[in-house]
């Protein structure tokens, strides 16, 4: 009669390794650099941030660290930014596999040596990824060839060293590229280490490749390693209890440091040697990366400064038919000194040529944001603010003392604004423009159903801890909360799961597309960052959202969609049917008393902006009777004066 099947246990919450880290003699260690580590953009793989990981090899006293996220470089500024901050030279790379159909693919982990090599990177895995479904990336190892030119590569073994294909793989790359194909190695305390070593090495010298100690890691410290199992359990779309080996054997793919690495492949010194061979060839940073805005189309033998100052002035004029008022003039002329000076023109020619098409369709469109503060904006017909009768803060828009680009959000109606999408694909090319990224990250209600599924609990406990959180973000589960959904934080099994719910917060779940934020380049976009197909047709977009893009000074202009302005673009259609008069934004009569009447009253259902509990509260207190007024009272009604107790609505 058979035994059961012993399902697995979850690790203990405490490190495997106990050894105090100030044990550790970091001048006596050999140098040492992890060159295989996976951060949880690899989704539901990687267990550990790559900020915990960068943070985690500086105090262990790497050398340095490689990031090389599977068939994507989605994390990898987020290294560049920890590796900064923390001091740690960053190689920026990623792991390849292919998808070969009739056996195994080869995977290879390939870091660039300099910048050529980074974009040739970059496209073979947009090209992967645009001939793929959306979140995969398909190509072959013959595609994959190519791309290898200037690459540092970690060849990884598959599970069977006898696949009849491994071999003269490893073979040809070591032909095509010497002194750039190493084969990885490691030492996971799987019991046969020794003796597939000893094959490794033989296979090694045969294809006259190099050895190179790593450690598979998707985790910063074992003590992570109860989250990988859950996480792998989420991927595979299973409980606990039924994973077998599909989970870790062991828990050490971790970060160790350079003693125990070394004592680790005392037997084969030369692997962890070879690391200073490696990181001496690779170069390439990503602070090497320049962002060539495209250079907008002008009259023959003029400037795009030039361009733009008629464009604004010629623009002031039809705003100002009775003359241009002083106030104005001076605006422009110091808003326009100040874009030449920082050589944004580029921008504006790209915004006010957006704007121009959606004009000439007849879809309303409106910029809002700080660019209403511009009187360049207004006169370009951006916005419709006019800044003859406010006193906005142009330094709140661009200032030379932030550094930070412009950001003028421009939203059309609603129902139209694919129209636009597609013109600023067709007028670029899809090889020079998409759209940016957003990472969907595990909030507390997505990450409790999950992680409670995959611990075994009910249905019924899973959906009372989930409806103990407030909101949907949040960045932890309130004790005070889930005791009074009348569950027992007592319990073990329940408090696991709490904790393992902790961690998983904030982790990336997948990439979507941005609700409208267009990066455009003069040459290859992809040649920056990979670009991949979204969910919805004739949509592309880039690995990197807009926080990336804020730490790569990278521009990115943003085309919103608005139900409101399709009401008000109806509405314009039905004033003009049945009473002739032809209105828009800028034109439409202002400081109508009945309307202030209404709000006074806090009569805002349906009123854009105004239309919330809060907004209808603190309407009838702050009584506006023009329009500033109304321009305050929302300002004031956020977050941030609410939480600095500037205002109790």
């Amino acid at each position: 009669m058979s035994r059961p099947p012993e399902f697995p246990r979850l690790a203990p919450v405490i490190p495997l390794v106990t050894r105090k880290r100030e044990d550790t003699n970091h001048k006596a260690a050999p140098l040492y650099a992890e060159l295989q580590c996976l951060t949880n953009f690899t989704f539901l793989e990687g267990a550990s941030h790559a900020a915990e990981l960068v943070a985690e090899a500086k105090t262990l006293g790497h050398a340095a660290i490689g990031i090389a996220d599977r068939n994507t470089l989605a994390g990898v500024v987020r290294a560049h930014a920890a590796a900064k901050k923390q001091g740690l030279r960053l190689l920026v790379g990623a792991r390849l596999d292919t998808t070969d159909q009739d056996h195994i693919g080869l995977s290879l982990i390939a870091y660039p040596k300099h910048r050529a090599a980074y974009g040739a990177l970059s496209r073979l895995i947009t090209q992967g990824r645009r001939a793929a479904p959306k979140g995969q990336c398909h190509f072959t190892f013959e595609e994959m060839l190519p791309a290898l030119d200037g690459q540092m590569m970690i060849v990884l073994p598959p599970q069977d060293l006898n696949d009849p294909l491994f071999a003269p793989r490893l073979k040809r790359l070591s032909e095509m590229f010497p002194d750039h194909v190493f084969l990885g190695m490691h030492m996971l305390a799987r019991g046969t280490d020794r003796t597939r070593a000893l094959a490794l090495k033989a296979l090694a010298i045969d294809a006259g490749a190099a050895l190179v100690a790593i450690n598979d890691v998707v985790m910063h410290q074992p003590a992570r390693r109860p989250l990988a199992d859950v996480i792998t359990c989420i991927r595979e779309k299973i409980k606990i209890i039924e994973a077998g080996f599909l989970l870790q054997k062991g828990a050490e793919r971790y970060l160790k440091d350079p003693a125990e690495m070394a004592r680790l492949f005392a037997v084969f010194p030369e692997a962890i040697a070879n690391i200073t061979r490696f990181l001496a060839a690779c170069t390439f940073s990503l602070d090497q990366l320049s962002y060539n805005y495209p250079d907008e189309p002008v009259p023959q033998g003029i400037s795009q400064s030039a361009h733009l100052r008629e464009l604004a002035l010629t623009g002031a004029e039809q705003r100002y038919p009775n003359g241009v008022p002083v106030k104005v003039k001076a605006a422009l002329e110091k808003e326009l000194a100040l874009i030449a000076e920082l050589k944004y023109e580029g921008y504006f020619l790209t915004v006010n040529d957006i704007v121009r098409f959606a004009r000439s369709k007849g879809i309303l469109c409106q910029g809002r944001g700080s660019a209403a503060n511009s009187a360049v904006c207004y006169c370009l017909g951006v916005t419709a603010v006019d800044p003859a009768t406010t006193s906005l803060l142009f330094e709140r828009f661009i200032s030379t003392a932030r550094k930070e680009p412009p950001d003028i959000d421009v939203d059309f109606e609603h129902e139209r604004r694919e129209e636009v999408i597609q013109y600023i694909y067709q007028r670029y090319g899809r090889e020079k423009a998409a759209l940016a990224a957003t990472v969907i990250t595990y909030r507390p209600r997505s990450a409790v159903r999950e992680v409670g599924k995959v611990m075994g609990l009910t249905e019924d406990v899973t959906s009372a801890l989930s409806s103990s959180v407030w909101g949907s973000w949040g960045k932890e589960i309130d004790a005070k909360e889930v005791n009074q959904a009348g569950l027992n934080l007592s319990d073990p099994h329940l408090k696991r799961v709490i904790e393992l719910t902790q961690e998983l917060l904030g982790f990336p779940r997948h990439l979507s597309q941005h609700v409208g934020g267009f990066v455009l380049t003069r040459e290859r976009l992809d040649d920056i960052v990979p670009i991949g197909n979204a969910a919805m047709d004739d949509r592309t977009f880039i690995e990197w959202d807009k926080d990336d893009l804020d730490e790569l000074k990278i521009l990115k202009v943003d085309v919103l969609a608005l139900g409101m302005l399709t009401c008000i673009a109806k509405s314009y259609a039905m004033i003009k049917a049945h009473y002739g008069h032809s209105y828009d934004l800028a034109t439409m009569p202002k400081e109508d008393p009945a309307i202030y009447d209404m709000l006074c009253k806090a009569d805002a259902i349906g009123v854009f902006q105004v239309e919330s509990r809060a907004q209808m509260n603190m309407l009838p207190r702050m009584k506006p009777r023009r329009f500033y007024d109304l321009v305050i009272e929302v300002a004031i009604v956020r977050p941030g004066p609410i939480q600095g107790d500037m205002v109790h609505p």
